[in-house]
């Protein structure tokens, strides 16, 4: 038996709170962690990708700025996960945040660390993007139910958000 957290990949969308929401109806009041992934570098991407694409030297200011976007998207993750871990401690679950910066998928970020944790089972939410979200499965829920070392609750994001 798993004796880890539940670990709830949290972005801040309805999606996902309804998804933290539905879990603790089923999970609580077992310990949980909230997790928000930040790609890193894609600030720098962002900020300097047309420079260096058109073969230019960034200059110190561009490379400041870039660092500060950077510096400024690790904090508003830590944002998140402290709001998605005081969303889970409302609906009773014992919770605390964790902002991660990982280069690895988001999948493969919170697969490696339901195996780290020792997790008991990870939650996701699956945002409804179109008819196609009908069929299949978005690839980051796909991918954890692939690779996860637990069970996988995903909870679909419905139409009209439930009044709780």
């Amino acid at each position: 038996m798993r004796s880890g957290p539940v670990l709830i990949g949290f972005d801040g969308t309805s999606a996902a709170e309804q998804a933290l929401r539905e879990a603790a109806e089923l999970l609580a009041p077992r310990p949980a962690l909230v997790v928000v992934v930040v790609e890193p570098d894609r600030a720098f991407t962002a900020v300097l990708g047309p420079i260096l694409t058109a073969n230019i030297p960034a200059t110190t200011t561009e490379i400041r700025t870039a660092v500060e976007v950077e510096q400024k998207t690790i904090d508003e993750a830590k944002r998140l996960a402290g709001k998605g871990a005081a969303m889970a401690q409302e609906a009773g679950f014992p919770a605390e945040g964790l902002a991660v910066a990982d280069d690895a998928s988001v999948a493969g970020t919170l697969v490696r660390l339901a195996e780290k944790r020792n997790a008991q089972s990870i939650v996701l939410g699956h945002h409804r993007y179109g008819a196609l979200s009908e069929i299949v499965l978005g690839s980051t829920a796909r991918d954890v139910i692939k690779r996860a070392p637990c069970p996988v609750l995903v909870v679909r994001e419905s139409d009209e958000p439930k009044n709780r």
